[in-house]
């Protein structure tokens, strides 16, 4: 297609079409077309949309500590009151990942690595600077702070690259670390302090599937196992309650993850909120102990409830926006001294902002009106839950984005994308610039939650574990491409494919099995040989991986993962490939990458291969998501709408 008839294709005139949209310094694009500035012309109010994560509350002026982005990065953010301007705190090249007040409110600890490599270090930040806390090496993750603010707790892997042993440090005085338990594995950090200082309550996390909750006597350094090492339960969010009970999550005598006390006394958990088909994600102790906030994973949409600690009696929280309570480290909730509980919510139409609910009248107030390009997110489209039996009778479901087909009558083509994980889950947040897609293009959009995604149940995230049932999960791709064909507004000769991280291998493997039904496919930070994989991943993860995908070690499990590796059935790939990386990636090196670009191209096949030097798993860096965005919707424009746009 020439660049005119692209211009026309989006409704501009041909003049801008021949300039080309400059590509960032550290791209290395190889392979790939010039990018069109019509095209970035067209799409630049899509590419606008900001949102706003809630971080914690400020004790002294009851102000919100936000994430959110005015420049090219995520920063900190201070909001004195509903509505109020967005004070920027940290002005940095590189994203903060996260940032916690100290319980009163004088001191700022802040999370960031460079380019993307996942090595964090953590900071004090104070009048615009950062204060390093950590030894800038190795890789460290907050934990906690303790009650009176003097201390924090983090994790570590200092002393050898692999092991995260437990540190703690007065943030007022850099260099006081010390470190208070030397453990084995990558999955241990300090959850909290008990209330007098004395104790910290510890979590392992070897696996989805198995945590182990310890106490650690700080003085001593003794831990204490207050579960059973040897059980395969998961423990989420352990934490203190002011009376020195023990909160957490649990999947204990569930297939789902419950709210409830862990009793020191034998580890007994005793579930005390009464959701049984859904996991409870997230949740927070007031500060007098007096309830809970809890939010619970139903279908991927996050509702909220109440509990009164006393009686037992829970409200629900009907005030919120049908949306999701995303990811935080620690807790996506925190309630405030006074009560107001405080957290941050995104949607089909909501970019992502942080509300507060009061307490004692459930009434919920927005804190923050994340800009959306000048767009009006009311007119974005709402998914459809579509659930399936899958080549087994297993169930499967995901969600369906169709255009508005009063704007595009007929049959439209489909871009099934995959999630990352695999234990990750698909949930109906906020779109971004792929609304673009839908809503000026008419590009339907179906994103799968196929076995092994979580929200559904310990049973069914492990069904997919090990080499030998991995690809149980990429027939469930058939089974949807099954389905779907079936429907009148879908066009089954314009259907496509794209995956992220794991999703990435499921778009490679997706490719081989099922080319024959695609025109192209985007594959994003993507796995292509599991072996590889497995040996180049940083070591403080493999082992969490190895439980999930099989261990490269033991020659059986070696051949397996070979054997079901993209890498090993190259030759199947026929349809044109966009395959995109990050240069610092720790967690899929880049060599995933070039070893398959190679072999494609060895094998006669065609591929556009997009390199961010200076960014990691997944792009964080506006200018790399952009180039990135539109070198995809070029992608798309010459292989999966190429009929349309003559």
């Amino acid at each position: 297609m020439s660049r005119i008839a692209l211009a026309i294709a989006i409704g501009l005139t041909a003049a801008p079409a021949l300039a080309e949209a400059p590509r960032p310094a550290a791209i290395v694009a190889d392979g790939l077309p010039p990018i069109p500035d019509a095209l970035v012309a067209a799409t630049q109010p899509y590419m606008q949309a900001r949102r706003a994560d809630f971080l914690g509350w400020n004790p002294v002026d009851r102000s919100m500590l936000v994430k959110t982005r005015f420049g090219n990065a995520n920063q900190v953010h201070a909001v004195g009151a509903p509505g109020a301007d967005r004070r920027q705190l940290s002005f940095e090249n590189e994203p903060i990942l996260t940032g916690a007040l100290s319980p009163d409110g004088r001191t700022l600890v802040v999370q960031k690595d460079q380019g993307g490599a996942e090595f964090y270090q953590l900071y004090t930040l104070a009048d615009g600077r950062l204060t390093l806390l950590t030894d800038g090496k190795s890789r460290n993750w907050f934990g906690a702070w303790n009650r009176d603010g003097s201390l924090i707790g983090y994790s570590s892997t200092r002393r050898n690259g692999t092991d995260a042993d437990l540190y703690v440090s007065d943030p007022g005085k850099p260099g006081s670390e010390r470190m208070v338990a030397q453990v084995s594995g990558g999955g241990w950090n300090i959850a909290d302090f008990s209330a007098d200082g004395r104790t910290a309550l510890i979590v392992n996390r070897m696996s989805i599937n198995k945590a182990v909750v310890y106490e650690l006597d700080l003085a001593g350094g003794k831990l204490t196992a207050v579960t059973d090492p040897k059980g395969e339960v998961s423990y989420v969010g352990a934490r203190y309650a002011p009376d020195g009970s023990i909160w957490a999550t649990s999947d204990k005598d569930s297939d789902f993850l419950r709210l409830g006390r862990i009793e020191r006394k034998g580890g007994k958990f005793v579930p005390v909120s009464k959701d049984l088909r859904w996991d409870v994600s997230d949740f927070a102790v007031s500060p007098d102990g007096s309830f809970v906030a809890y939010a619970v994973n139903e279908a991927g949409v996050s509702r909220l409830r109440v509990l009164d600690v006393a009686t037992g009696g829970v409200r629900n929280v009907d005030g919120l926006p049908a949306g999701v309570i995303p990811y935080a480290i620690g807790s996506a909730i925190e309630i405030a001294p006074w009560g107001d509980i405080g957290l941050s919510l995104s949607s089909a139409k909501v970019a992502g902002d942080a509300f507060s609910i009061d307490s004692k009248t459930l009434n919920v107030t927005q804190w923050t009106r994340s800009e959306t390009g000048g767009l009006d997110p009311a007119a974005n489209v709402e998914p459809r839950l579509v659930e399936i039996p899958s080549f087994d009778g297993e169930t499967v479901s995901g969600f369906l984005y169709q255009p508005d087909p009063a704007k595009f009558p007929g049959k439209r083509p489909l871009i099934v994308d995959i999630h990352g994980g695999p234990e990750g889950q698909t949930r109906p947040e906020f779109l971004g610039p792929y609304n673009y897609m839908l809503n000026e293009l008419g590009v339907a959009l179906f994103f799968p939650n196929v076995r092994g995604s979580s929200g559904y149940g310990k049973r069914f995230v492990n069904l997919d574990n090990g080499p030998w049932k991995r690809e149980d999960s990429v027939k469930d791709i058939g089974a949807f491409l099954d389905v779907l064909a079936k429907e009148p507004s879908l066009d089954t000769d314009r259907f496509a494919v794209t995956g992220l991280s794991y999703g990435g291998y499921m778009c490679y493997a997706t490719t081989i099995r099922y080319g024959d039904r695609l025109k192209g496919a985007n594959c994003y930070v993507a796995i292509s040989n599991f072996v590889t994989f497995l040996e180049n991943t940083q070591s403080y993860r493999r082992d969490l991986r190895r439980v999930e995908y099989g261990d490269e070690r033991d020659p059986k499990q070696r051949a397996q993962l070979q054997a079901i590796s993209p890498l090993t059935s190259v030759d199947k790939i026929k349809i044109p490939m966009l395959i995109a990386t990050g240069g610092n990636d720790p967690r899929v090196p880049a060599s995933e990458a070039d070893q398959i670009v190679k072999a494609i191209r060895d094998n006669g096949g065609q591929v556009w291969h997009l390199l961010a030097q200076n960014d990691g798993h997944v792009f964080r860096k506006k200018e790399n998501e952009d180039y990135y965005f539109w070198t995809g919707l070029e992608f798309w424009r010459r292989t999966l709408l190429n009929d349309t746009a003559k």
